[in-house]
């Protein structure tokens, strides 16, 4: 059959997402989801809402969210831009700054969704390769992404886990002829941030989401902070009603109550270094991490047949073919019943 697509849409793969099993008792520590429910707020706000009200559009805007998200990082609304979860943002930075005669720079191993985005429109990718087994920044960095427009950097990065010094990422900020994006999906769960580089610098975009710190995936929601100038260019990229009236309701009361989001980040924080520590005792090389999850290579390097053998007792890790990433596992942290569960597999696939 003839093809009606563009050559770029032919040639591409597409993103695959994390699977979603439908296994019967499942402990699925794939997709970094967090352990915990979200905040009771949502679910007060949710029963409490006039169902009448979804005959109107949502704010096409989402001010209140802008508001809520400005406020807090001390920037204005017009630095703020809200989306259909993070992915939604960065199909937008994508369509802004990528094209053919403007390359896309990313790391190797990074987020695999950026280099089907960069597909899309056609832009050539260059992938800059982390330092073995440290996964650190290497030193040419600038020079290897000198050719791009657009520059990805996730801190800290998945699917290592790796929280890349700051100093060295506003250097590169500060240096780097074109936009940085830096995803912060799993900041909250880091001892600091880079929010400050784009109140600072005129070239940054940070973008955050609802998804992981928020225990909130199920909703799409993130949101973009940068200089006003690019805000008001990203604006027009994005769908006229992006967000839908109940992720506006049901964001805004999760992202005001900071007493429960504190304590239960805290708590994944703890976990994720008792289970590190556990998997350390197994033998297992285990990446230092400031997220919430682990990136581990099982004694002997076969990654994939104890991915195989965990899959085979319902739990269920995320497992990259790449070269690079081949001899690794990316396991999400779990509640302690879960973690319990993952480790008892583990003892049984090494006994």
């Amino acid at each position: 059959m003839k093809s009606y697509f563009r050559p770029e849409i032919d040639a591409m793969a597409g993103y695959v997402p994390g699977e979603q099993p439908k296994m019967a008792d499942l402990v699925k520590l794939n997709t970094n989801e967090n352990p915990f429910p979200p905040s009771p707020e949502v679910e007060k706000v949710l029963r409490a809402f006039d169902c009448s009200r979804l005959r109107r559009y949502p704010d096409p805007m989402a001010d209140a969210l802008r508001d809520a998200f400005a406020s807090r990082w001390g920037v204005s609304r017009a630095n703020v831009i809200a989306g259909n979860g993070s992915d939604d943002l960065l199909t937008m930075i994508f369509r802004a700054f990528s094209s053919p005669d403007r390359p896309v720079a990313v790391l190797d191993p990074s987020y695999s969704l950026y280099q089907e985005l960069a597909a899309m429109q056609g832009a050539p990718v260059i992938r800059i390769g982390l330092e073995p087994r440290t996964f650190a920044l290497p030193a040419d960095l600038l020079e290897q992404a000198a050719p791009a427009n657009l520059l990805m950097i996730v801190r800290p990065n998945a699917p290592t886990g790796t929280l890349f010094p700051r100093e060295t990422v506003k250097g590169i900020c500060e240096n780097f002829d074109g936009i940085v994006v830096i995803d912060e999906a799993y900041a909250d769960f880091a001892p600091d941030n880079c929010v400050d580089f784009a109140r600072e610098l005129p070239n940054v975009i940070v973008i955050r989401t609802f998804s992981k710190s928020y225990s909130m995936a199920g909703i799409r929601l993130g949101y973009g902070i940068a200089a006003e100038e690019i805000i008001t260019g990203l604006m027009k990229l994005k769908d006229s009603y992006n967000l839908d009236m109940l992720t506006q309701t049901a964001g805004l009361a999760a992202f005001r109550d900071e007493k429960y989001f504190t304590a239960r980040r805290n708590e994944v924080v703890s976990m994720r270094e008792a289970l590190a520590g556990e998997l350390r005792k197994r033998n297992f090389f285990v990446a230092d991490s400031a997220s919430n999850f682990l990136f581990v290579s099982p004694p002997g390097g076969d990654a994939r047949r104890v991915f195989d053998e965990l899959r085979r007792r319902a739990v269920i890790v995320r497992y990259f073919s790449a070269p690079v990433t081949a001899a690794y596992l990316r396991i999400t942290v779990g509640t302690p019943a879960e973690n319990a569960r993952l480790l008892a597999a583990i003892d049984e696939i090494f006994s």
